[in-house]
């Protein structure tokens, strides 16, 4: 599912970031050969070099939208952490989905979620094809 809404998305010229506390994200990202994806990444190297404070403070969020150009308010954050969805609440994105990967559900719309899915497919709503 997430690999098919990533290639909708490419293909309606939607830009896209990764934000991941992870300091390995760009090596993760190439392994699983998405590491030219991405517009922009702010991992765990970023967000120290940068300053920013981690999930579920929304700063590394904020700059991901800043680098892409983009208006939170007008823009989507997906997550499967109540931390990330924390952070995209607090950051005031226009959307915070959260991904639900078991047993997380509550979890997620308590922190802040505008709707939880169990795979990011759903977000496609019944009869779309992406």
């Amino acid at each position: 599912g997430t690999v098919e809404v990533l290639d909708l998305l490419d293909r309606l010229g939607t830009p896209q970031a990764i934000v991941s506390s992870s300091k390995n994200a760009r090596a993760v990202l190439a392994a699983a050969g998405m590491g030219e994806r991405f517009a922009v990444i702010v991992d765990g190297v970023a967000a120290a070099a940068e300053g920013l404070p981690g999930k579920p403070a929304p700063d590394t969020f904020l700059r991901a939208a800043a680098l892409l150009g983009a208006d939170p308010a007008k823009s989507v954050v997906v997550e499967d952490a109540s931390s990330g969805v924390a952070a995209g609440a607090a950051g005031g994105f226009a959307v915070v989905v959260g991904v639900d990967r078991g047993g997380n559900a509550e979890a997620l719309a308590a922190a802040g979620a505008s709707i939880v899915v169990s795979d990011l497919a759903d977000t496609l709503g019944e009869g779309a094809t992406a």
